[in-house]
């Protein structure tokens, strides 16, 4: 069996992780397209070290552009990979941009996909990610949700026929990544929690709706500031820039900014907070995995299994924000929607079981395909 993987961000590294750990432990032949959506080394060539995987066969160096400009380059730029690799599957993950180019390009050459993390819905078409989850799941041949709620999301638009159920990949690297011991960078938290230690609270922003609006923008980061604990905001480069943009400080109050963090620091850091404070999707399972609290800023979650009983918050208006970091943390153990660690397996079986011959009888090994 032949897959092509098309990733372009961190959240993608994190889904792609285990994937590319089964394959090579089958001996299937996996390429992997990086679309450089994230280009920054901290976003990108940092978890490909951390996580073990291989440099990416392809990288398409895109860059930041507007969506419309971006998905173009991307589809440009696979249109030639996918013709000459012909794999059996092409694999998407998430609902970035790079999934919607990815499944987009992979359509018009009649290829299998199998979309990861389908059945998603936050139920606001405003957001892009919603355009493009749903764009991914109507075209793909095969789904593969996470959670019964997905499910149930990909039933109602008539799409179950296709759906697999197999648990989340954010769980499979996770545990690999606690129970590995590979001695010190395992789980160590970063340098700047061991020179201020006590308690403090995880944040991160990035998401257009935040960083595009500056008044949005400014009510966020002033009320980071505000918060009773302190708060280590971990800086994407859009966040950064649109902040100089406008100008607003992000080191004032009880904000401090630091760069963003490798995966298994990241890890390390969340699971020693006593709160995250998001507007991500990946990092509210993540906080919920760890049984940490988190409060999202957003009226909405394509997650709504991390809600229960108060683990994640909806905190829409930033005013809002430090009674919802103060709330008392939930008792008992959090719930475990995700899974059991293994959906990297179970996708596979779903693929192998769906692949018959060869898509396209020649196909040149991986090794054929030139990297650029």
């Amino acid at each position: 069996m032949k897959v092509l993987s098309v990733v372009g961000t961190r959240p993608q590294l994190i889904k792609l992780a285990p994937i590319a750990w089964e394959l090579a432990a089958r001996g299937d032949d996996h390429l992997i397209a990086h679309t450089g959506q994230h280009y920054d080394h901290l976003l990108s060539q940092s978890f490909l070290d951390d996580l073990g995987l291989p440099a990416p066969d392809v990288n398409l160096e895109v860059g930041s552009a507007p969506h419309a400009e971006q998905t173009s380059r991307i589809l440009a730029g696979l249109a030639p990979v996918l013709a000459k690799a012909r794999p059996n599957w092409v694999l998407t993950y998430g609902d970035t941009n790079s999934t919607l180019a990815g499944t987009l390009a992979a359509a018009a050459r009649d290829l299998p996909i199998a979309h990861v993390e389908a059945g998603l819905r936050s139920f606001d078409r405003r957001m892009p990610e919603e355009r493009n989850r749903i764009v991914a799941d109507h075209l793909a041949d095969l789904l593969l949700a996470p959670t019964a709620a997905a499910m149930a999301n990909l039933a109602a638009e008539g799409l179950g026929a296709r759906a697999v159920l197999v648990g989340d990949l954010m769980l499979d690297t996770l545990k690999a990544i606690r129970d590995r011991s590979t001695g010190p960078r395992g789980d160590e938290p970063p340098p700047f929690l061991t020179e201020s230690p006590g308690p403090y609270l995880l944040a991160t922003v990035h998401r257009q709706a935040t960083t595009d609006d500056p008044k949005r923008l400014a009510a966020v980061v002033a009320a980071l500031a505000a918060c009773p604990q302190p708060v280590w905001l971990l800086v994407h480069p859009r966040l950064a820039a649109r902040c100089r943009a406008f100008g607003i400080d992000l080191s004032h109050g009880a904000l401090r900014a630091v760069a963003p963090l490798p995966y298994r620091s990241m890890i390390a850091a969340l699971a020693g907070a006593s709160g995250l404070i998001t507007d991500s999707g990946g990092l509210q399972k993540e906080a919920l995995a760890l049984g940490v609290p988190c409060s999202t800023l957003r009226a909405e979650t394509e997650w709504p299994e991390t809600l229960h009983d108060g683990w994640n918050v909806l905190v829409p208006d930033p005013r809002d924000l430090s009674a919802a970091v103060a709330r008392p943390r939930p008792t008992g153990e959090p719930p475990s929607p995700f899974g059991d660690g293994g959906a990297a397996a179970q996708i596979i079986t779903a693929l192998t079981s769906r692949t018959g011959v060869a898509t396209a009888p020649g196909a040149p090994p991986a090794a054929a395909l030139v990297t650029t």
